[in-house]
């Protein structure tokens, strides 16, 4: 499959339909992911990424359906992970001379997954490759979200090609942003941004700020995964800038685990008791071993506070529970509140646990927590709903 853009501009990439985890097992994918490349011909001929390595030779043979593959001048390397960069080998074996263009950082990463020696050019920001009648202009985006990013961008046709930054795992053979339903886009796009770069988001700004100040027309955004930015392009952009300003909405997220109800049964007190004083915020309770993590995450970034529970076991929580916060430290979430609660039969540590733990990711403790001892009874219900009453009166 390929299609042309505009003016001689063709995307080259793969839509994968079945791709349900990425990045191993890290990344639910519950709507697949496209793999996008793009070919641009031009008095020279440019290609701009590749796809995963599974679909190698899919690729190839596709690609020299649009162009002879001895006729492609340049490869555009904007990022090295193997989703973008694995079908590179197998091209390299039809065109080994051709030039590779990529930063300093991309040359690291493309010898360190694939061994190989290419006719390697390092590139940086404000350099420009021309193509004849229109220029490729690169700008450096390191630790977007990795230290090899990078963008170019197509003059005369507007078009800024941003690899991972603005995409999302979304598969659909519509392809721009303007045909395809709205909601999902979204939910996809703040899922991605949560999970992938919250830890980034103050180079985010800093990065999006910098390309503002350059001032060039952008008439489109084409991803690495997702649909193609056409309508109002920039206002994914400009959602990027909201993300990355601590974001927070007025919802509240309860994550548990809970081997005999227990710590369930508090979970859905302790909600009860923050909808009795605030019937506008949104409460959302999450079973950390049932729910997928990725959403799990996706909800906690959209979240003004978390409330974390776990029963004690082997005097800690149980796993899926300790998982989960460790995801959560590593994303670096600012400006959000925390609590913890639990039920326990015998030492009760799980609560100061979950504090520290949470204390650890960044989150701004607001009490010490709520411990009950085995089934709560009905003194113990009211305790926990208190409990949510006091915790939504303190934020």
């Amino acid at each position: 499959m390929h299609f042309e853009i505009k003016n001689n501009i063709f995307w080259v990439g793969k839509i994968d339909w079945e791709l349900r985890k990425f990045h191993g097992e890290e990344y639910s994918t519950h709507k697949g992911t496209t793999y996008n490349s793009y070919l641009i011909k031009d008095e020279h001929t440019v290609l701009i990424d590749t796809v995963w390595t599974p679909f190698a030779e899919e690729f190839v043979d596709n690609l020299s359906q649009v162009v002879s593959l001895d006729k492609i001048d340049f490869i555009i390397a904007n990022h090295a992970e193997p989703d973008h960069s694995g079908a590179l080998p197998a091209l390299m074996k039809e065109i080994p001379d051709t030039p590779i263009y990529c930063t300093a950082n991309g040359v690291k990463s493309l010898k360190g997954y694939y061994h190989k020696d290419w006719d390697f050019h390092v590139v940086k920001t404000g350099d420009k490759l021309s193509l004849g009648s229109r220029d490729l202009v690169f700008v450096s985006a390191p630790m977007l979200h990795w230290p090899d990013s990078m963008f170019c961008y197509l003059t005369d046709d507007n078009i800024l090609f941003s690899n991972d930054a603005f995409g999302q795992h979304y598969a659909s053979e519509l392809m721009y942003n303007d045909l395809v339903d709205q909601c999902e886009l979204f939910d996809e796009c703040i899922k991605y941004y949560a999970n992938i770069l919250t830890p980034f988001s103050h180079l985010v700004r800093k990065k999006i700020e910098e390309v503002l100040e350059l001032k060039l027309p952008v008439d489109m955004i084409c991803t690495s995964h997702g649909v193609i930015w056409r309508d109002d392009p920039l206002q994914i952009v400009n959602k990027y800038m909201e993300w990355a300003d601590n974001y927070k909405e007025n919802q509240i997220t309860i994550i548990y685990d809970t081997m005999w109800n227990s710590t369930r049964r508090m979970a859905e007190a302790i909600a009860e008791g923050i909808r009795k004083v605030d019937g506008m915020v949104v409460v959302k309770l999450f079973n950390s071993a049932r729910a997928d993590k990725n959403d799990i995450i996706k909800e906690v970034f959209k979240s003004k506070a978390i409330i974390v529970g776990s029963p004690t076991i082997n005097n800690g929580i149980l796993s899926s529970v300790s998982g989960i916060l460790e995801e959560i430290r590593g994303l670096r979430f600012r400006e959000k509140k925390a609590a913890a609660f639990g039920s326990y039969g015998w030492s009760g540590e799980g609560v100061k646990m979950i504090t520290e733990l949470l204390k650890e990711a960044g989150f701004e403790i607001v009490n010490e927590g709520i411990r009950e001892l085995w089934k709560p009874d009905r003194e113990a219900i009211k305790r926990c709903a208190d409990f949510g009453e006091n915790f939504v009166k303190s934020l």
